[in-house]
Formats: structure tokens, C-alpha cells, sequence
């Protein structure tokens, strides 16, 4: 079983009066924001298409592909690249409780759009990595009812323990109450990726992202440290304190004007002069 304590989801088809069709928008939004996996070990599964056999294309990932795949995989971790607009919501009831049951380490990488369906799949990872670009979109189940009003209103008692699951599995996941977790559906909110780790839909961001974000802190952890060597350097030459921090912010930031005596720094000439000034204050 899943290394979290992740609720079952529970769905019966529903009579043939009903039929399932994915999100337009998740479609046109899936499309343009395709992101290629790379190559895939042999414990990575990739779900890269809409969810349930796609009539129209003859595409589309199973669960029986899925439950395929995992006996294979067999006893050790498995890694999920999602990147879905959503589709047959049985089908990815049926995803999520497989890659539930597995018995080691589940890691979702949503590496575009985890939509509907594919947003459901998404919350079986113990781990669940999004890109910063990427996006999840949940909402209430959709469906297609032909009938009289007594049909219809029977279609909509049979879906209401549907969406009360999948607002289950949210609010688990997110740590939120249901009822935030069916405002969510019910106003089919669109999550990025900052804001999917923010409200709990994300553990963290994927490993190119968290390159890029330690990167960026470590160029500015350099930076300070510099600054801070610099400052010490004019305070043992003796220079006032305002004076240290008008010249510093003379060379970090040319296009400011500094307070007090200095004029701001034009140009690249002037930024050198600047720089001079320092060197020259430093060493005596």
C-alpha cells in the first residue's frame, strides 16, 4: 500500500444515459503547454495523453496500461510523469488506487497539466513535484444526461458522492477542510505552480526548478556576503557608516540616486570612478 495514508475513491459507472467529456479549456491549455519527457528509466511511467481510451485518436493511458506497467516495475519505486488534460473519471479512479496500492514510493511529476481526471491520479504520489509552469485544475465531475427532468435530476444525485470523494482526496492532500476543497471544485480553480505548493496540491517544484531556485539564492547569498566584506573593509579604514552605505549603493545600484552628497552614476564611466573611489577609500 501507498506510503501515505491516502483515502480509497469509490465510483460506479453510471447508467448509459450518461457519458464523460473532457474540459475544453484543460484540452487547449494541455496543448500548448506540452512539456516532453526525457528519457525514462525502467520504473518511470509516463502518462502524456487524456485519461481512458481516446475513441477519437485510439490514444489515451488505461488503467489497465497503468496496472500493466506496475507489475512490471514490480517491487521498487516508481516515478509518474503526468502531463493530462483530464478524461474518463472512472478510468482515473481506477489510476489513482492502483499507484495507491503500490507498495513502495510513488513520485507524481506533473510536468505540464494535471487537469480533471489527471489532477485525481496526481494526488496518489507520496511525493508530488510540479513545474513551476505547470498547473493543476480540479473540478466537479462533468457529465452528459439525455432524459426527462426526473433523469437528469437522478443523474445529478448519482454524481454528488462522486465530487464528495474527490473533495476528500484534495482537502487530505492539501490539509484543508472539505468544504475549501469543494469550493475549489465547484468554482474549477486552476492552481500554477507556485500556488499548487502553496495550498498543499505539491510537495515541491520539479528538480530543474529547484536547480534554478538554489542557484538563484546561492548568487545572492554571494552577493550579500561580498557586500558585507566590503562594508567591514571601510569601517576599519575609519569611514561613517552613511558614507560606507553611499558608496556601496553607488556600485550595486549605479541607476539610483545615492542619499545625501552623491549624485547617482550614469553610465559605465562613471560606475568605474565609482569603483575607483572605493578601492582608493579602502586602501588608505
Amino acid at each position: 500500500m501507498s506510503l501515505r495514508k491516502l483515502p480509497e475513491l469509490k465510483a460506479e459507472r453510471l447508467p448509459a444515459i450518461c457519458a464523460y467529456e473532457t474540459d475544453s479549456e484543460a484540452i487547449e491549455r494541455w496543448n500548448a503547454g506540452i512539456v516532453a519527457a526525457q528519457q525514462s528509466p525502467d520504473n518511470t511511467i509516463s502518462i502524456l495523453d487524456v485519461i481512458g481510451e481516446d475513441y477519437w485518436s485510439g490514444g489515451g493511458v488505461t488503467s489497465k496500461r497503468v496496472a500493466a506497467a506496475l507489475r512490471a516495475i514490480g517491487d521498487q519505486e516508481v516515478f509518474v510523469d503526468l502531463n493530462s488534460p483530464g478524461g474518463d473519471f472512472f478510468e482515473g479512479v481506477a489510476i489513482y488506487n492502483a499507484l495507491r496500492a503500490h507498495p513502495k514510493k510513488v513520485t507524481v511529476r506533473i510536468l505540464g497539466l494535471a487537469a480533471s481526471a489527471a489532477s485525481v491520479i496526481a494526488m496518489a504520489g507520496d511525493e508530488i513535484q510540479i513545474g513551476k509552469a505547470g498547473f493543476i485544475m480540479v473540478h466537479n465531475a462533468w457529465v452528459i444526461a439525455v432524459g426527462n427532468r426526473h433523469d437528469l435530476y437522478s443523474a445529478a444525485e448519482t454524481m454528488e458522492p462522486f465530487d464528495d470523494a474527490m473533495a476528500t482526496v484534495y482537502s487530505e492532500r492539501a490539509g484543508v477542510k472539505k468544504s475549501k476543497a469543494a469550493e475549489w471544485m465547484d468554482n474549477e480553480t486552476w492552481f500554477n505552480g507556485e500556488q499548487a505548493v502553496s495550498e498543499g496540491l505539491a510537495d515541491a517544484f520539479l528538480t530543474a526548478d529547484q536547480v534554478s531556485e538554489d542557484s538563484t539564492r546561492a548568487a545572492a547569498g554571494k552577493s550579500v556576503n561580498a557586500t558585507r566584506r566590503v562594508e567591514a573593509l571601510l569601517a576599519k579604514s575609519g569611514i561613517p557608516r552613511d558614507e560606507r552605505r553611499s558608496l556601496i549603493g553607488e556600485v550595486k545600484d549605479p541607476s539610483a540616486v545615492a542619499t545625501g552628497v552623491r549624485p547617482a552614476v550614469a553610465d559605465a564611466d562613471e560606475l568605474k570612478a565609482s569603483l575607483e573611489r572605493l578601492t582608493a577609500t579602502i586602501q588608505h
